[in-house]
């Protein structure tokens, strides 16, 4: 009776510890999987957040793109202009308007809107070409910037620098220049039409412009 008794005692032992062995090894393999999943969670997690900031970034190319196909002139105006040529400053064509493009570059200092000397003789000759051939039409003054933000300007983003220029340039036509003051509408684009991508520094130029674009009445 005892050697049955000590036997069926060790059976059970040996059951029990074989049954804790076993369950131990259900959880360990649980924890396993639980650690598997979490982890291809976090894969694909990050997956689509790679995919979601290319397509952010592919969006924002199309935008761009699209924008300087609407901003762009064309310089097909079937005219010359001496005095636009001489002194630097662009012309062409969009959706049929005249569209003059004075470089902020030449007409403003960095961040502000106070007109430059140069600037003032570039816009000379945009009034005199405006007088001489389209005297009765509607000027739109209109600002550009590139898309660097703001720092150390007085201006609070590039909407109001743009408008700020814009201004600056129809206070010279109006006071100085003697263009009608009814003629002129002012616009404050920022930079949001470029003209160019805004990734070197020589296409950044290209954006910071004021353009007055000629209207017919």
């Amino acid at each position: 009776m005892k050697f049955n008794a000590w036997s069926l005692a060790l059976a059970l032992i040996a059951l029990a510890s074989c049954t804790n062995s076993r369950y131990q090894q259900a959880l360990n393999d649980r924890d396993a999987e639980i650690k598997a999943l979490r982890e291809e969670r976090t894969a694909v997690k990050n997956n689509n957040r790679d995919l979601n900031s290319h397509n952010a970034s592919l969006d924002k190319q199309l935008a761009e793109a699209n924008a300087r196909l609407l901003a762009e002139p064309v310089r097909t105006t079937g005219q010359d202009f001496p005095d636009l040529d001489r002194e630097g400053v662009a012309y062409g064509m969009r959706d049929g308007n005249l569209v003059i493009s004075v470089s902020s570059d030449v007409t403003f200092a960095s961040g502000k809107a106070e007109l430059s000397a140069k600037g003032k003789d570039a816009l000379a000759a945009v009034v005199k070409t405006l007088k001489a051939t389209y005297g009765d039409d509607e000027y739109w003054i209109e600002g550009h910037t590139d898309s660097d933000p703001i720092q150390k300007a007085k201006y609070e983003s590039n909407r109001a620098l743009s408008v700020a220029r814009a201004m600056a340039v129809l206070h010279y036509m109006v006071e100085d220049a003697n263009i009608a003051d009814g003629q002129c509408v002012v616009a404050g684009w920022g930079e949001y039409r470029p003209v160019s991508s805004n990734d070197t520094k020589g296409n950044k130029a290209k954006n910071r412009r004021v353009e007055i674009v000629v209207h017919s009445k």
